[in-house]
């Protein structure tokens, strides 16, 4: 699929979502017209609700996660590794595992309540500050998405990806820095300065961007997953699509507001 998500483009009907199929005959649009009218209910197919209501049931099982996280800030770092390992999973797993997803959403919940709170002892009022960027983000681009603003297209999707590439890489390293104690700033590479500049506030925005049209992509797979009719289940890894694009929105404003205020 050319203009996806990772998470959507390893199961195969979402693939097959963008392919052309020959135009109908007219007597084989007769006969579609005089069928009755079916829901996902009849067909069994992915609709819009699907997702909208497996979505909410991750961000609640995530916002569950993130109380205990709050309680257990120790807990951060090794739920930070299993969660990676789950949406890699995930991501790569052709077949929704509805088990695994919930897995995945309990555990970064987990994390994200260890940091956010963490933070918030330190600069107070950061956790709102990092919701509100987040959900402002969200709702614009599906606004914009929904009118035909904004849409995805094969040139900016490859260089989402190699970016995308590359910024995961430039995590790992840094990661990798802290973990060993070669770099013990708060923020490890994000804290060097930049002719005087924090290299997170110059990467932060930028990474902002790259996931705010991560959620482009994400809204291009449901809306072509719905339009083709793709299986029920099938909502469940469009849900772990878009939870996954919004951690990773709300983890870059959390870092980018919390380098900016302790400058």
């Amino acid at each position: 699929m050319a203009l996806s998500n990772p998470a959507f483009s390893n199961t195969p009907a979402f693939k097959q979502a963008t392919r052309t199929t020959p135009a109908p005959s007219a007597a084989a649009l007769d006969e579609l017209y005089g069928r009755p009218s079916a829901g996902p209910n009849e067909t069994e197919r992915m609709g819009y609700d699907d997702v909208i209501m497996r979505t909410a049931a991750m961000f609640i099982i995530l916002l569950v996660g993130g109380v205990v996280g709050a309680f257990a800030p120790g807990l951060a770092i090794p739920a930070a590794l299993i969660g990676f390992v789950l949406a890699l999973v995930n991501i790569f797993k052709k077949k929704p595992s509805p088990p695994l997803i919930i897995a995945y959403a309990a555990v970064e919940g987990v994390f994200l309540g260890a940091i956010s709170f963490s933070l918030e002892a330190i600069l107070p009022g950061i956790i709102l500050q990092a919701v509100m960027g987040t959900l402002i983000v969200t709702a614009v681009t599906l606004v914009l998405f929904a009118n035909g603003k904004v849409r995805a297209s094969k040139r900016a999707t490859k260089i989402f990806m190699i970016a995308g590439i590359s910024y995961a890489a430039f995590s790992l390293v840094n990661l990798g820095l802290q973990l060993t104690g070669i770099n013990n700033d708060a923020w490890g590479l994000y804290s060097q300065d930049v002719f005087g500049i924090p290299l997170g506030l110059i990467i932060g925005p930028i990474a902002i961007l790259m996931a705010a049209y991560s959620l482009v992509l994400d809204f291009t797979s449901i809306q072509q997953g719905v339009q083709a009719g793709v299986p029920r289940n099938l909502a469940w890894k469009a849900a772990f699509g878009l939870v996954l694009t919004i951690v990773w929105l709300y983890i870059e404003f959390l870092r980018l507001i919390a380098i900016f205020r302790s400058n």
